[in-house]
């Protein structure tokens, strides 16, 4: 019986990927935070691993919702910068716990062929 990557490694692949995905929008809105009518944007980590997870493809675009602001501005820009802020510390600190967990797997696949 053969092993393959994909069952090897678990979703930790995903995770990675999405983690990346959710960096990339949320330093967008930090990035946007004095722009006139800007939108934030998020994306639901739990339910696009589910879906990630029920999808054939591994390759899924996540679902981008828009953030509802706590007190909106007067030039309709939903941009909290310390809601922001602190999203962007979490999903950092999550981004950098599943890679350590992917390392973990590598480390352990590797000790596996080395007989270890």
């Amino acid at each position: 019986m053969s092993i393959t990557f994909d069952r090897a490694l678990g979703v930790h692949p995903q995770a990675v990927a999405l983690r990346l995905s959710r960096a990339e929008l949320l330093a967008a809105n930090l990035a946007n935070v004095d722009t006139p009518n800007f939108q934030a944007k998020d994306i639901d980590f739990a339910s696009e691993m589910q879906r990630s997870s029920r999808s054939f493809s591994q390759s899924t675009t996540p679902q981008e919702m828009y953030r509802v602001p706590y007190q909106p501005a007067s030039d309709g820009n939903t941009v909290s910068l310390n809601v922001e802020q602190a999203e962007f510390a979490k999903n950092t600190q999550d981004y950098q716990m599943s890679l350590a967990f992917l390392n973990m797997k590598f480390t352990g696949l590797k000790q596996a062929i080395e007989g270890k």
